[in-house]
This record gives C-alpha cells, structure tokens and sequence, in this order.
C-alpha cells in the first residue's frame, strides 16, 4: 500500500523518527535516519532532519555532509534547506561558501528574513561592509521590530565611520529595544 508515492513502511519510519526526537533520544533518530537512507536514498526529510540533529549533537561536518548532499539532490526544495546549508558553512568559516548558500537560499525565497540577517553577518566578516549594509537593511525592512538586524546595522555603520548613521539606529532602537539602544551607545560611546 502506498501513500503520496510512499509505502507505509516510510511513513512509519518517519513517525517513529519524530516520537524519538520528541523523547530526547537523538543517537536512536539518527540511526533511524541512517536506516531510511539505506531505503530510500537522498531521502529529503531524513537527510534535512539528520543534518539538523548532527548539527545539534556537535558532529558539524557530518552535518554540513548530509546538507550539501540534500540539496545538491533537491536543489528546488526549500530555501531553508540552502538557508541551513549556508549557516553550517558560516560556522565553519567557509565564508564564500556561507555567502553563495545564503544567496541561493534568497533566490528561493527573497522574503528570507533570517538569510538577509545571516548573509550580512557573512559580509562583515568579509569585511564587504557596504553589501553588508544592504543585506541588513533589507533584513530591517522584513523585521522592523526585530533588533537584531538594527543593532549589526548600527555596528557596520560604526566601522564604516558614520557615526550620525549609528545615531540613528540608536534612537530607533529606543522606541522598542530601550536595552538594546542602551548596549549600543555603551558600546560605541554614542549619545542618540
């Protein structure tokens, strides 16, 4: 029997993988995930998922192993997929590659918040920081009361010199991140 184009036997391993999970028996899911990938290879949510959890049990090359296969096989998928991708690859220091994944990930889906955030954290360790102001401001615009694009934002103006822009920022941020303003006028010596 089969169901959307999969046996009952997958359904049930996926379940079984979910009820892990939610026990807190990581090592017993990801020898489940092995298990579905020796069935069913390239499997996109058993190697989505054990990417994940071999990024939380501290195994980052396993993890960025199993993300590159997942969407180097199901490239169209998600943009989180990429998205993932891109933050094991900024973690990694693998900077070029961080940056590549994320735009791949904001090709996919340009209302990306998080990958607006992270592809500016990638540029301002590239030191792009004028792309990396884009990249924020964008990420500002899609979470305006997030503060945490504001307060990169406010530190990339700082390092390109412009002060009045940091200003700026910090008066914004007192409006609905008083504390946030407040770290970043001790942080930068700057009075709104």
């Amino acid at each position: 029997m089969s169901v959307n184009g999969r046996g009952l036997d997958y359904w049930w391993c996926k379940l079984r993988a979910i009820v892990l999970l939610v026990v807190g028996r990581r090592h017993a899911a990801e020898a489940l995930f092995d298990e579905m990938l020796q069935r069913w290879p390239l499997d996109a949510y058993a190697l989505a998922s054990r990417a994940i959890l071999r990024a939380q049990l501290g195994r980052r090359e396993a993890a960025l192993e199993d993300a590159q296969a997942l969407v180097a096989a199901h490239p169209q998928r998600s943009a989180a997929d990429w998205f993932n991708l891109a933050y094991l690859f900024e973690d990694a220091a693998r900077l070029g590659e961080a940056e590549r994944a994320f735009r791949q990930a904001l090709e996919l889906d340009p209302k990306l918040d998080r990958a607006w955030y992270g592809l500016g954290l990638t540029l301002i360790r590239l030191r792009r920081f004028d792309e990396a102001v884009a990249a924020l401001k964008r990420n500002t615009e899609l979470q305006p009361m997030s503060p945490f694009g504001w307060y990169q934002l406010a530190r990339v103006h700082m390092d390109r010199h412009e002060p009045d822009q940091t200003r700026r920022i910090i008066r914004h941020l007192q409006g609905f991140e008083p504390k946030v303003a407040a770290q970043l006028e001790r942080e930068t010596g700057l009075a709104p």
